[in-house]
């Protein structure tokens, strides 16, 4: 025991030891490169330059044939030099409270924070800590890039000294006020204030003041108009948070700030073409890029955007839901389009009109909208279940069936408890009694949806979702049995990705919206390359395109909406969802070569009309889009799968033959294809489908 404590002794002395010397060495380091950095930089501007500063050039954003221009990103500053006493008091003191708490009371930089943040980079091997006093920050938005260098900071600490030998701590403040940028072409708090609020920085409240003061930190991303909202309001509390801790605020002040909605300005991004997408596309190049090269730096981007195609989309959005709006209380709808051989986005509406704040138009349903899917997420279970071992034929039965068991407020099928414990799904249509499989999935029928879940688990089913591209859905303990019928909550993007991945028989693609990025000079810093993968054995994924693209099998679910679905001499898959309240109504239709996935709904989630199914609602703006682009593709077929093998087991070979039982009475769930049960009711879910199949036998 001895020897152990000595051992640890001498390891911790032998960490302080190195900790020290690594300290002495590193401000020895920071001395020589001050030194070294002010036979760099000898003079500073005078205030005058600060003023008049000039960003060098835009980048701009264009569309896959590098012609039309769909966004220019900070083409022109808006600024307006104020006084110091023209921005109010609790503009102020959050900023302070959001960048450097201690400005007034200590020197140009904080020696602590750059050891700590130097520590902090030297254990992961980064430079992502920084330090900087709002000091250092005027220097750095000024007059340096924003490159993570050492030679970079050197200079920045320079430069921050040299500020306060010259000018006021207010006078630096005042300068950094009107200086920095918040984002949407906003220098200086007067036009950011104008910009998001139509109103002068001296006017501004708490509520407001915590939020512009949290912008600095990452203008693109915290954009009021941009895809991170609730992130923003995060930050926003987290400043109101520091001004009280800080004794700046009093907690009534505090909490009736957090309570306040805010009201924002309508967006101004001046000339902007498929505003969702260009600014999807922007926030990757600012994460891979940095804000100052790309407000700064001159990028050329070529995008995947198809500007015709994006034309006819939002058209076929404003259109749809116009209508919808009229028909069923359905303000809004999102379109995305990608090729599904390559990964690339064609065309992304993410709602009716961006620029319609009163119904969060600038909201992007499409990759910000977590939306519950209905039925459009049953051919990945039934996918499942053909990977198990169940042929399409596999005959099920669609009766009333309760699935919790044991639960006496759940009566057996089909007179149903009152619970919220119960789970006895229901149909759009009367139950049908003994259907097929891949006549089930065609009709979207639920009972037997249900059930298909139950037989394959839930584990396997969300393995192979995230494996076509769902990136949501990672919440399993809250779903159980009613995933199917959408208990999850996705993305639209993600949706498209993952029949895409179906369309190409199980080779999924990575998703781009960026074909080239070239800098100022010319130099190519990203071109496109196709990221694929196989993840299923194709026979799976050609059974489910079979049976979607079966006119035929679809036909008793749309009835006479089928004509929408049906473009001759072409080969189209098709899945809708409709969720039980009306709050989404999903169209995800696809051919070898194209995939358009639209939603339909309330961009805050409001429910809309019962009338408003997906049939209804989302499959009219799908069909619009389609018929117009649709001649644009070459003609193909999907693949057959191979001929299934003959299994001689009663209700797998698509008979029923008396007596009548449950499918659960003949398989084994986990081995379908081997032996039958031989207790069959050691299946806890056995006796409720068999009192249901017993129930529609005698009724």
């Amino acid at each position: 025991m001895t020897v152990i404590k000595k051992s640890k002794r001498k390891r911790k002395h032998f960490l302080i030891s190195s900790l020290l010397i690594g300290s002495i060495i590193a401000v020895g380091l920071l001395a020589l490169g001050i030194i070294y950095a002010v036979v760099m930089i000898r003079d500073l501007p005078s205030p005058e330059q600060f003023e008049t500063r000039q960003i060098n050039q835009s980048t701009k954003i264009y569309d896959r044939t590098g012609q039309i221009l769909l966004y220019e990103i900070h083409g022109e500053e808006k600024r307006t030099i104020i006084p110091f006493e023209d921005i109010s008091d609790e503009l102020k003191q959050a900023t302070l409270a959001a960048e450097d708490a201690n400005f007034y009371t200590r020197p140009a930089f904080d020696w602590r924070g750059i050891l700590r943040a130097l520590w902090v980079n030297i254990k992961t091997m980064s430079f992502s800590q920084g330090g900087s006093t709002i000091t250092q920050q005027l220097a750095r938005n000024v007059f340096l890039s924003g490159e993570k260098t050492i030679t970079r900071k050197l200079k920045e600490l320079v430069l921050a000294i040299e500020l306060e030998s010259k000018y006021s701590k207010e006078e630096i403040f005042a300068l950094y006020l009107n200086q920095i940028p918040y984002g949407s072409n906003a220098y200086g708090i007067e036009a950011a204030s104008q910009t998001f609020f139509n109103k002068p920085a001296k006017g501004l409240d708490w509520a407001e003041a915590a939020l512009l003061a949290g912008l600095p930190k990452a203008p693109s991303y915290y954009s009021p108009w941009g895809n991170h909202t609730d992130d923003l309001f995060s930050r926003k509390n987290y400043v109101l948070d520091r001004l009280y801790d800080l004794k700046k605020i009093s907690q009534k002040e505090r909490d009736d700030a957090k309570k306040e909605k805010i009201k924002f300005a309508p967006p101004s991004l001046g000339t902007i073409k498929a505003p969702h997408f260009s600014l999807m596309v922007k926030e990757y190049l600012v994460n891979n890029y940095g804000e100052e090269m790309v407000t700064s730096g001159g990028l050329r981007v070529t995008t995947t955007l198809d500007w015709p195609m994006q034309q006819i989309a939002e058209k076929a959005i404003r259109e749809g839901a116009d209508r919808n709006t009229t028909l069923y209380d359905g303000k809004n709808a999102a379109l995305v389009a990608q090729d599904p051989k390559t990964g690339q986005i064609l065309a992304l509406v993410g709602s009716r009109d961006y620029f319609d704040m009163d119904n969060g138009g600038n909201f992007n349903v499409a990759v910000q909208g977590l939306r519950q899917p209905g039925s459009a997420l049953k051919p990945f279970v039934y996918m499942t279940a053909f990977q198990r071992g169940y042929p399409p034929q596999t005959m099920i039965f669609d009766v009333p069936t309760e699935f919790v068991s044991n639960n006496p407020n759940c009566p057996t099928a089909p007179i149903f408890g009152n619970s919220t414990e119960c789970f006895h799904p229901q149909d759009f249509e009367p139950f049908q009694g003994l259907i097929s499989m891949e006549r089930a999935l065609a009709q979207s029928v639920n009972v037997p949806a249900v059930k298909t879940l139950y037989l394959v688990g839930l584990k396997s089913v969300l393995a192979n979702a995230h494996r076509f591209g769902i990136t949501t859905l990672n919440e399993p303990w809250r779903y159980g049995l009613s995933l199917v019928l959408g208990g999850g909550e996705v993305k639209l993007v993600d949706l498209v990705n993952a029949y895409a991945t179906l369309s190409q028989e199980g080779v999924a693609h990575e998703q781009t919206l960026v074909l080239e990025v070239d800098d100022s000079h010319g130099n190519i810093l990203k071109t496109y390359h196709d990221n694929a993968s196989w993840v299923i054995d194709p026979q799976y994924p050609r059974i489910i395109n079979k049976i979607l693209s079966d006119k035929e099998l679809r036909a008793g679910l749309f009835q006479n909406s089928l004509s929408m679905t049906v473009f001759p001499n072409r080969d189209v898959a098709l899945k809708t969802g409709t969720t039980n309240d009306y709050r989404d109504a999903w169209a995800m239709g696809y051919t070898p070569s194209l995939v358009v996935g639209v939603w339909a709904g309330n961009n805050d989630n409001t429910p809309m009309q019962r009338r408003g199914t997906s049939i209804l609602a989302a499959v009219p703006i799908w069909s619009a889009f389609l018929n117009q682009i649709i001649s644009k593709y070459p003609t193909e077929i999907f693949n057959s799968p191979e001929p299934a093998v003959p299994v001689n087991k009663p209700m797998l070979n698509g008979q029923s033959t008396p007596p009548i039982h449950s499918l659960l009475y003949y398989v084994n769930k986990d081995d379908p294809l081997g032996s039958a049960p031989q207790n069959p009711a050691d299946d806890p879910q056995f006796m409720n489908w068999e009192d249901g199949v017993m129930n529609w036998v005698s009724s």
